[in-house]
């Protein structure tokens, strides 16, 4: 196949060459940054707003992200303060997810004409998104080499053919990713339940579903019992396997403000993260008594203690903070424990303390990868506490024992009754900007009966009741040959999963596959035997309706509600709201006679709201609410020191040590995002926060091991993965010394992603065990990287 020539391809609308992309070569390691944000952030901002967005662009987005009358940031869910936001309300990489949705440039029918799916698959992935926005409804039709347009009447008589033509509504499935609104999570959920199955899987059952299973057994609720001024007024902030700098760096913000108030932050993370460390805040720019600190200052030192814990070994450091902590309870009682808190709301207290005096220090050591008196260190912290905030993310989600580590989270914050007061709380800190609203309006595969019976009282049709599939199980089913359809609203349902060989092969023996999308992903290119990309407009755009201009509103990691409403015109009259199109489906699919009246339903999304109030807790009024502004949704632990458990109480759940035992000469692989990228979305092949530069193909190894296993410094290697007798491989690699914990390696996903067999997940959860791999290496035989296409699972689907 010849390869797409910058120079003389012809550009999407015929005229010019195909988008430039930065040369594949191998990548280059250098300094690493030492401070987030800063000058640095601001001028990577404007650079990349105006070179993707443009300046016009660029200029109507930056004063109205994430603001109450303007639309809140596609990328990460951390909260917007309550009051005073900045006039420059977001981040680096916020404005960078807006610019790559703002991109003017539209990919026409030329562009597909001339490019066929494997040309499109020799691209990068930072190279399929530079290309422009997608704009019309495309099909690749059965054998065919090339997308074509089809009309949007026809894209939908398509689908419904499809779905009618399954055997049983359990053949399709209906994926929906983070971005979504809450309007059209509603719908859509309902659609499939109309439609008659519980297919509904989402990007939480591959990030936090393990917080979703941990935390109602303890606390009756799934969801951060925080407020953002918590974090900034509490007098310790934990934060385990979690990188905000990169992935939620807003955060920054608010851990500033706690370390000017004389706050202790506590980094466990095996490899020293930017962000986590020194941080200048580029919104002091905005503030004249701050712009000195900020031109001459060195930045807000913000890590008191940094543990570099074995990957997976944080249940074994959680286990030895409370041992410690309660050896100095037994010497003095009442003076560590919080008693009256303990015992007015809370049981089981006594099965966690025989748990850990029975657990050794040496077992918590070695299964920690932490001395003693680093663990000490940590427990002196938070006995000097009145106040903890402890916040996690994927670095403690995906392992097999992530329900149980998330469990010594809960167990940790109730001994010194660290929940339902100020300044203190449990954080999981969601990674996509309404994830967490979409499980809140139904997108589950296992919904309660209760939501289910509100859904057959107030709208008129029975859903099922069965449980359906989630991600692992949906891709499994597709590979089985049990699922003929699959709808993708928004998402990359083929890098964001673990096992890509598998995954890409399961899409492939779909008879159907469809993608609400705003641009070019891989997903696209390894497709079932027929497939569909139905354009959609941005978060950033003008939504009109019949009734006018529309607005949607979106859930944050704290449990906020806020309205979202685009200030840039479309970029294409051609383009469509995902509130319509699942609307216009479920009618093409259900049609005319359902209860649901969707005409309505897109015509004024106030009706939505109308429909949301009905069913989903905690919505009274919905439409008028959110129309004044933002609001908290209830949070019983949060609120009221409140637990709707069986009990009524908070329950102490101990768990034993567990440790994924890694053989001689092998690793353990933890793969983690660039700082250029948000979840599978690249936004270039840089990571200058850990020195890596034009590549994504690198392995980060503690200099020690490198030297241990005879490797050099640039060296590519390949990895195999271990799990059982099941081995999978990845190919050049370059080698990256780095002061990553011992024994333990790091990749960049999804690159890494092919790794993690389907089959490992973690127990309770089936979250994909991505953050923990057992590996082995051996030096490349051929030292140059792979292009996207040279495997089978990235190869396109003709």
């Amino acid at each position: 196949m010849k390869p797409i020539d910058r120079d003389t391809a012809p550009s999407p609308t015929g005229k010019g060459p195909l988008k430039p992309v930065r040369s594949r070569g191998k990548p280059v390691q250098g300094e690493r940054e030492k401070t987030a944000a800063g000058w640095k952030a601001v001028g990577e901002s404007i650079a990349y707003g105006i070179r993707r967005a443009g300046i016009a662009n660029s200029l109507r987005t930056f004063g109205r992200l994430n603001q109450v009358h303007g639309f809140d940031c596609q990328s990460c869910a951390w909260p917007n303060p309550d009051d005073d936001r900045s006039y420059a309300e977001f981040c680096e990489n916020g404005f960078k997810a807006v610019a790559y949705e703002a991109d003017p440039n539209v990919l026409g029918p030329e562009f597909f004409r001339t490019y066929s799916i494997a040309d499109l698959a020799a691209k990068s992935d930072t190279g399929l998104g530079e290309q422009g926005r997608l704009a019309r409804p495309l099909v690749r039709r059965e054998g065919a080499t090339h997308y074509e347009p089809i009309e949007w009447e026809d894209a939908f008589a398509l689908l419904a053919d499809a779905l009618r033509a399954l055997d049983s509504p359990d053949e399709a499935v209906f994926y929906t990713s983070g971005r979504t609104s809450n309007e059209t999570a509603f719908l859509y959920q309902l659609f499939a339940r109309a439609f008659g199955t519980n297919n509904l899987p989402d990007c939480s059952n591959m990030c936090h579903e393990s917080s979703s299973v941990a935390m109602p057994p303890m606390l009756g609720i799934a969801k951060a019992c925080v407020k953002l001024e918590d974090v900034e007024r509490a007098e310790a902030v934990f934060i385990f396997g979690q990188n905000p700098g990169s992935n939620h760096p807003r955060m920054l913000t608010a851990l500033q403000k706690m370390k000017e108030r004389g706050g202790k932050l506590v980094f466990v993370n095996p490899m020293p993260e930017t962000g986590a460390f020194r941080f200048k805040n580029p919104q002091d720019l905005l503030h004249p008594t701050r712009v000195p600190r900020f031109l001459f200052g060195r930045g807000t030192e913000l890590a008191d203690l940094w543990l570099p814990v074995r990957v997976n070994g944080d249940l074994a450091l959680l286990q030895g903070i409370m041992k410690e902590m309660s050896e100095h309870e037994d010497r003095a009682p009442g003076t560590v424990f919080d008693r009256d808190f303990i015992e007015h709301y809370t049981e089981g207290l006594e099965g966690l303390l025989r748990q850990l005096r029975s657990v050794s220090w040496e077992t918590i050591e070695a299964d920690s990868g932490l001395p003693r008196a680093s663990i000490r260190e940590a427990a002196a912290v938070a006995m000097g506490a009145k106040s903890i905030v402890a916040c996690w993310c994927m670095g403690l989600t995906q392992h097999k024992n992530s329900v149980a580590t998330i469990q010594e989270v809960i167990n940790f914050l109730l001994l010194r009754g660290n929940i339902g007061r100020p300044g203190a709380g449990p954080c999981p800190v969601r990674g996509h900007s309404n994830v967490q609203g979409d499980r809140t309006m139904g997108v589950w595969d296992k919904s309660p009966p209760e939501f289910l019976d509100r859904i057959a009282a107030e709208l008129g049709f029975e859903p099922p009741r069965h449980h359906g599939l989630d991600t692992v199980g949906a891709i499994r089913a597709m590979h089985a040959r049990r699922v003929g359809v699959l709808f993708c609203l928004g998402g990359n349902l083929l890098s964001a999963p673990s096992d890509t060989h598998y995954t890409a092969e399961a899409l492939r023996r779909c008879r159907l596959t469809a993608h609400v999308s705003i641009k070019l992903n891989r997903a696209h290119l390894v497709t079932g035997r027929t497939a569909l990309i139905l354009p959609c407009l941005g978060r950033t755009e003008i939504d009109r309706q019949a009734t006018g201009e529309q607005f949607q509103t979106v859930e944050d990691t704290m449990g906020v509600i806020n309205p979202t409403r685009g200030v840039i015109e479309p970029v294409a009259d051609t383009l469509r709201s995902e509130t319509w199109i699942v609307a216009h489906l479920a009618k093409a699919v259900l049609g005319p006679k359902h209860p649901i009246d969707w005409d309505a339903c897109v015509a004024d999304y106030g009706h939505v709201r109308n429909l949301i109030e009905k069913v989903v807790a905690g919505f009274p009024a919905f439409d008028a609410r959110i129309r004044e502004g933002t609001f908290y949704l209830p949070n019983p632990p949060r609120d009221e020191r409140r637990f709707e458990t069986p009990s009524g109480r908070a329950v102490f759940i101990p768990h034993s040590l567990t440790r994924l035992a890694v053989p001689e000469g092998a690793f353990l692989l933890t793969t983690i995002r660039s700082h250029d990228q948000f979840n599978t979305t690249i936004y270039a092949e840089d990571d200058r926060y850990r020195g890596i530069f034009n590549g994504r193909r690198v392995l980060f190894m503690h200099e020690d091991d490198v030297a241990q296993a005879g490797l050099m410094q640039g060296e590519l290697v390949d990895i195999t993965s271990h799990h059982g007798d099941e081995r999978r491989h990845a190919h050049g690699f370059m080698i990256a010394p780095y002061p990553i914990a011992r024994g333990c390696v790091a990749t960049y996903y999804p690159e890494g992603n092919v790794l993690v067999p389907i089959g490992s997940t973690a127990d309770e959860s089936n979250c994909p065990t991505s953050k923990s791999t057992i590996v082995t290496l051996r030096p490349s035989a051929e030292q140059s990287i792979p292009r996207p296409d040279e495997t089978d699972a990235l190869r396109g689907t003709p």
